[in-house]
């Protein structure tokens, strides 16, 4: 498998978007840096061909709220950094009625069943999720097979990319230089400017990140799509500083907690219960704080997995229906004493890990160092069991 193949399934997904010529395509897309990065890439190309386009940001593929979007028959629905994990049942709901096009790179990805869904995410080719492209990347890739103009949108790969610990390296690497190349960034060693907007790439990058996931219930992943395209104004910039003062007091109170109580443990496991302390944040939150969390030696174990769990709110921004709850975000983070381990296949990934755990009654997704699910509320205690089982396996 290589880029050669991507670019064919590439190609016979557009063939099937012309031929259908639809007047509004809906486009579901991820609430973090690389989600509204993503969103902001198809969003654009799609309106240059001339489509209507309705964005709907989304944290999680939630069965009830993924059925909703698939009960018509002959729409067209993107999926962009989100729903490869789950292209089974996308598939399993569509049922050949709606043209369905993935671009995600979490790890991991389900096989698409049904021939009018599209998973296009490049670990189906061979390229690695967790390494070298990005979810921001996979769209851009599609946004440049649609249109050969859209390559002033590299720059949004690149925001997107900064998740990504191992810097741009692969397929984000190819787009790095092109972009500069193209004189869409200006590259300093590690300073990348985007020259459009005048930002840096981490800059835009951090901004985002705090749009996307703590103003996920008060407009944020828009401002963060707006953002990505056209700068912070004044009235963004207002906002994330609210937003961010909201997410650091919650923190600290969190950090003082734990530096006093200190995290529970199992044999395989360290983890801690936020409940509603971050209620009216959209839940990236608490995987955020669990990176954080990673990387502070004095309240954490390098030998075992942080999971951070948080109540989810039953409503979802731009859906008039009500999550079936109640539920809880767990988070999971890998230190960096378990990486090698990871790699070497002697202990499961962050995704496997929490797949293997909440089998039959979670949603589950990520990639090898971070991952989260969704669960019911009174399960916490069995996710916790079959997970240090797993571990121990």
């Amino acid at each position: 498998m290589s880029s050669a193949d991507f670019e064919k399934k590439a190609a016979a997904a557009i063939s099937e978007l012309r031929r259908t010529k639809p007047k509004v395509i809906t486009l579901v897309h991820h609430d973090d840096a690389d989600g509204l990065s993503s969103g902001a890439i198809m969003k654009t190309a799609l309106e240059r061909e001339g489509y209507g386009v309705k964005t709907f940001c989304l944290e999680k593929v939630y069965p009830e709220v993924v059925g909703d979007v698939h009960k018509g028959k002959g729409e067209t629905i993107f999926y962009s950094d989100i729903g490869s994990a789950h292209a089974d049942y996308i598939s399993d709901v569509n049922s050949g009625k709606n043209l369905t096009i993935i671009l995600d790179h979490h790890h991991n990805p389900s096989k698409a069943t049904d021939p009018m869904v599209f998973d296009l995410n490049l670990e189906h080719y061979g390229f690695e999720g967790d390494t070298e492209f990005s979810g921001a990347t996979c769209n851009y890739l599609f946004a440049k097979a649609l249109n050969k103009h859209n390559l002033d949108l590299s720059y949004l790969a690149l925001v997107g990319s900064r998740e990504i610990p191992s810097g741009y390296v692969g397929l984000n690497k190819t787009v790095l230089d092109e972009a500069e190349k193209n004189g869409v960034v200006n590259v300093e060693g590690n300073k990348i400017e985007i020259v459009k907007l005048g930002i840096r790439v981490d800059d835009l990058f951090a901004k985002l990140q705090i749009l996307g996931a703590v103003g996920y219930y008060e407009g944020g992943p828009e401002m963060g799509v707006q953002a990505s395209l056209t700068g912070i104004t004044d009235q963004i910039k207002n906002k994330i500083d609210e937003w961010e003062e909201k997410r650091k007091n919650v923190n600290k109170r969190i950090i003082g907690w734990l530096y006093r109580q200190r995290l529970k443990e199992t044999e395989h496991l360290q983890w801690f219960d936020a409940g509603d302390l971050y209620k009216g944040m959209g839940t990236k939150v608490i995987g955020q704080f669990c990176s954080f969390l990673s990387y502070q030696g004095r309240l954490v174990k390098p030998d075992k997995y942080i999971l951070g769990f948080m109540n989810v709110p039953p409503d979802v921004p731009g859906w008039q229906g009500k999550l079936k709850g109640p539920l809880v975000k767990v988070s999971v983070r890998v230190p960096k004493g378990l990486h090698e381990l990871i790699d070497e296949g002697k202990v499961p990934s962050a995704v496997d890990l929490l797949l293997k755990a909440s089998e039959g009654y979670g949603v589950a997704d990520g990639h090898k160092y971070a991952a989260n699910v969704v669960i019911p509320a009174d399960k916490k205690e069995v996710l916790l069991e079959n997970a240090d089982a797993h571990v121990r396996a």
